[in-house]
């Protein structure tokens, strides 16, 4: 069963949450009493996979502003 937590709670607290998340614990996130997204930790045996890795472009990363012009 997920944990109810408002918005503005998560974002003083994100540490918290953060954290919280990654030990199991899933929340709803709710903004004026209306949820508005779930978190939860991802599966362990989900295979992630790089698509881009814009530090290889440029050192730090990519001004997204610069990559949304181009497309």
């Amino acid at each position: 069963m997920a944990k109810i937590v408002g918005l503005k709670d998560l974002r003083e607290n994100m540490d918290k949450y953060v954290r919280d998340v990654g030990r199991g614990t899933d929340y709803v996130v709710v903004r004026r009493s209306k949820p508005l997204f779930r978190m939860v930790a991802p599966l362990e045996d989900e295979n992630w996979e790089t698509l881009v890795d814009f530090t290889k472009i440029k050192k730090g990363g990519v001004n997204i502003k610069d990559l949304l012009s181009r497309l």
